[in-house]
């Protein structure tokens, strides 16, 4: 059977959210030097936040069969615990399918941002990441509300 994009001409518009999550599990020495604004690219999570909302945007052009979205919002927020960092997605917008890839897109970009701007921290004497990890990435809530037109 071929690939094809779902057909969604017959379908109406209507309110779409989705809000999805991850973490990036970090040493703790890392998780401090981002806290005290020292790491040598910058600001990780401001970089985490322009990255994810790219990330959404640009889904349909990574994803071949996602259909492209007028996003009304997307909007990234960050937790830091001691060893990890927790990024969510919350996009929204008002079309004929849903946004939970563009959030889950999001959350992953932002993630791999982190994991950039600390790569040099997180290596071993060998140059590996014994202990980095990007993890738990899934949807926490999609809402489609008719109502809200």
């Amino acid at each position: 059977m071929a690939i094809k994009q779902v057909d969604i001409s017959g379908k109406e518009s209507v309110r779409r959210e989705a809000i999805a999550v991850g973490r990036i599990r970090l040493k703790p020495e890392t998780i401090d030097k981002i806290k005290g604004g020292e790491l040598e690219k910058g600001d990780a999570i401001q970089l985490a936040r322009v990255g994810g909302v790219i990330g959404a945007k640009i889904t349909p052009q990574i994803l071949p069969l996602c259909h492209g979205l007028r996003l009304e919002s997307v909007e990234i927020s960050e937790f830091l615990g001691d060893d990890y960092i927790e990024v969510r997605s919350h996009v929204k917008a008002t079309e004929k399918t849903g946004v939970e890839m563009e959030a889950l897109t999001a959350v992953s970009i932002a993630l791999l941002n982190i994991w950039d701007a600390v790569k040099q921290y997180e290596k071993d004497e060998h140059g590996q990441y014994p202990s980095t990890e990007i993890f738990g990435i899934k949807v926490l809530r999609k809402v489609k509300n008719p109502a809200r037109l």
